[in-house]
Order: structure tokens, then sequence, then C-alpha cells
């Protein structure tokens, strides 16, 4: 594959830079000059997680948002939908009636009809507004009843 090759190019690349060449590389690459501290081998980690990410897309939003929430400290709980793969069957059960999801590349699939985001599709089965997340069941909370 194409892609394959050109990160195996890159990282024999950088393998033969000394610190100074990687960290002009680090600046075009992140647009900041690296912290004084890290290693070369750190920052040669670090540029190529940066070329995979440019040739193959870096990570999917709601991982980034469950990221920067552990950061701050706060809730990971949407780590829990952010790690549902595509084909995954969620089910819910609401007031009598059954529910079945699919979880799509892009979303994710109430019968006929797409959705962005689970909480979407919370807002439609109750008509009110829900954690999507916490209505299927993939938090530590409750909600879910199936």
């Amino acid at each position: 594959m194409a892609g394959d090759n050109d990160i195996q190019a890159r990282m024999s690349e950088l393998s033969n830079l000394d610190r100074s060449d990687l960290r002009v590389a680090w600046v075009k690459a992140f647009g900041m000059a690296p912290p004084h501290h890290i290693s070369m081998m750190f920052m040669r980690k670090s540029l190529i997680w940066d070329a995979q990410c440019r040739r193959f897309g870096g990570l999917a939003p709601s991982l980034k948002r469950a990221l920067n929430a552990a950061a701050d400290g706060k809730s990971t709980s949407m780590l829990a939908a952010a790690a549902a793969k595509p084909g995954t069957q969620l089910i819910r059960e609401w007031n009598g009636r059954r529910y079945s999801v699919e979880v799509n590349e892009d979303g994710y699939m109430l019968g006929d009809e797409h959705f962005k985001s689970l909480s979407a599709i919370a807002l439609h089965i109750t008509g009110t507004n829900w954690s999507g997340p916490r209505f299927f069941g993939l938090t530590g909370g409750t909600g879910a009843s199936i």
C-alpha cells in the first residue's frame, strides 16, 4: 500500500536526523518548538504519529472530546460510546417498545433513519433530551433497562 510506504520512508528519514533537525521537523509538523526536555526518541515517535494521522486520519472527534475531558479531570463516560465499532447493535426498550440501533462509520441507523449521535436518537425516541450513551447503557450511570 502506498501510504504504508510513505510512513516507512518517513520513519527512515527521521531515524537519520539529529536533535536540531528533529526540532525543525517538529516545528513544521506542530507549529511550535518542542519542549527542551523531551528525548529524540519521543520526537521521532510523535513525528511518525503525525505522519500517520495526516495519511490515514486522526482521532475521531468524540474520542478527542473524551480525552480532553479526561485530561481536565472530568468524566470519561463518552469513551464507551466512542469505542462502539461499526456493525455493533445497540438495543433499548422504551415504554414497551424495543429499539435497535446499528453503529455505522458515519453515525447510527435507527430503522431506515440516519442519526449523527446517540443523543439525537434518544431525543427522537423519548421526546426529551437524554445523554445518548447513558440512554443506551454505554456508561456507568443508570438509564438503560434491557
